[in-house]
């Protein structure tokens, strides 16, 4: 048996067979090598921060001061200056391709500056959103306390209901001593009133 087993082992694994014959597995630890692409890469946000620096200088007076005195530098040259020199002569083909290709690159630029600044604008409004939602939440909890608390000082006595408590109850305690010396003075008054022979009857 142990021949046999030789024997399968040489035909699994041939002499002369090394490590780097073998198929390699991608190992599962490791991350993917990255695959080759025909078409260049380019970090999105820094084409769009540079974009949007393009579209806000296109939108600028300077770019437009600056692009006026080119063109009529161009004019002036291609029209005052020796024919040896001229480069663009009338009608001014080459200025015109130069002005169409300007334009043709301005406007996705523009696009896109425009695109990014409503992803943003949307991002600013759901915050906003947001925060409203618990404004409004902090408001109503806030009036609920306010609503609890005007209900439990309305059941708590207050100084001033207590002052008049106390008023009432020495007004009345007034009234019952100077009623208690009225009735005390009459019966003493009637007595003095009986007559002394009846005194004695009643001794």
């Amino acid at each position: 048996m142990a021949p046999e087993r030789d024997g399968v082992r040489e035909q699994r694994h041939p002499a002369g067979a090394t490590a780097a014959g073998r198929v390699r597995t991608p190992r599962l630890d490791q991350p993917r090598p990255p695959r080759r692409r025909l078409l260049p890469e380019w970090d999105p946000e820094a084409f769009g921060r540079l974009s949007e620096r393009i579209a806000r200088f296109l939108g600028t007076g300077r770019f437009i001061v600056w692009m006026t005195v080119v063109i009529i530098v161009w004019l002036v040259w291609n029209v005052s200056a020796p024919e040896e020199l001229r480069f663009d002569e009338y009608p001014f083909i080459f200025l015109t391709l130069m002005l169409s290709l300007q334009a043709s690159y301005a406007a996705p630029l523009i696009l896109l500056a425009q695109n990014r600044q409503d992803d943003r604008d949307r991002v600013n409004l759901e915050q906003d959103r947001k925060q409203d939602e618990r404004v409004i939440a902090d408001t109503e909890y806030l009036t609920r306390e306010i609503a609890a608390l005007r209900i439990g000082l309305g059941e708590v006595a207050t100084r001033d209901w207590i002052r008049s408590e106390l008023q009432d109850m020495m007004r009345d305690l007034e009234e019952r001593q100077n009623g208690h010396r009225d009735h005390h003075g009459s019966i003493a008054a009637m007595r003095a009133q009986r007559s002394p022979g009846r005194d004695a009857d009643d001794q």
